[in-house]
């Protein structure tokens, strides 16, 4: 596992945040375990993944808002 990808994930986690407010935390990463191709669940996801996809919706998220 990359040393950084725990706090690269905790930041894209905090941008997230800032782009669905009204969401709950527990949604959102399950939300984001199933982006990342996790549909059984959480604990089966690595934090690679969960930063990767996180990435992909942070990007996809921003055109929205800025459109």
């Amino acid at each position: 596992m990359n040393a950084s990808a725990p706090d690269d994930l905790i930041e894209a986690l905090t941008e997230l945040r800032s782009l669905f407010p009204d969401g709950r935390l527990g949604q959102l990463v399950a939300n984001l375990a199933l982006a990342a191709g996790q549909d059984g669940g959480v604990w089966e996801v690595e934090d690679e993944q969960l930063l990767e996809a996180a990435r992909r919706l942070i990007q996809r998220n921003r055109v929205r808002q800025e459109s």
